[in-house]
């Protein structure tokens, strides 16, 4: 029998919901060193402000900060070093058509462990004018006032 494979989320980019509406999720692997594995491991990672780009068939996470690991002295990288994603080559040739031909973006959504193997969460993004930041702000808040005024009333 196949074992029940566990996701841990290390980071989530909650910016990214709020600047972007997210058509598609995709799945990655991230190519990491040992020390930015245990430090993601000790939860530190930055989602925030990244982005990713497709370049010579390869896709990389930009932007994306890992503190150094306290035990890993000389072994440790450039906290903002450019990540390559692990994806198949079909799935990146499908999201650079998309890009390219309807003006989105890829961004990391989020970081978890599914099972021992580190993956990234990207979307494929297309950005929020400021009138639909407002509109979400809006609706956000008349459903925590209909629940609050729903706990109130039981």
């Amino acid at each position: 029998m196949a074992e029940k494979v566990q996701n841990r989320t290390i980071a989530q980019n909650k910016k990214a919901y709020h600047d972007y509406f997210v058509d598609e999720k995709y799945e990655a692997g991230i190519e990491l060193f040992g020390t930015e594995v245990k430090s993601i491991r000790n939860g530190g990672i930055n989602l925030k402000d990244s982005y990713c780009m497709i370049e010579a068939g390869e896709i990389f996470a930009v932007g994306v900060h890992v503190s150094p690991y306290e035990k890993g002295n000389i072994f440790n990288r450039d906290p903002y070093r450019v990540k390559r994603l692990l994806m198949h080559k079909k799935e990146i040739n499908k999201l650079l058509g998309q890009i390219t031909q309807k003006g989105l973006t890829l961004v990391p959504l989020a970081v978890y462990f599914k099972g021992s193997k580190l993956k990234m969460e990207i979307g494929l993004c297309r950005g929020k004018k400021l009138y639909d930041k407002r509109d979400d702000a809006a609706r956000k808040q008349a459903e925590r006032d209909i629940e609050r005024a729903h706990k109130e009333r039981y």
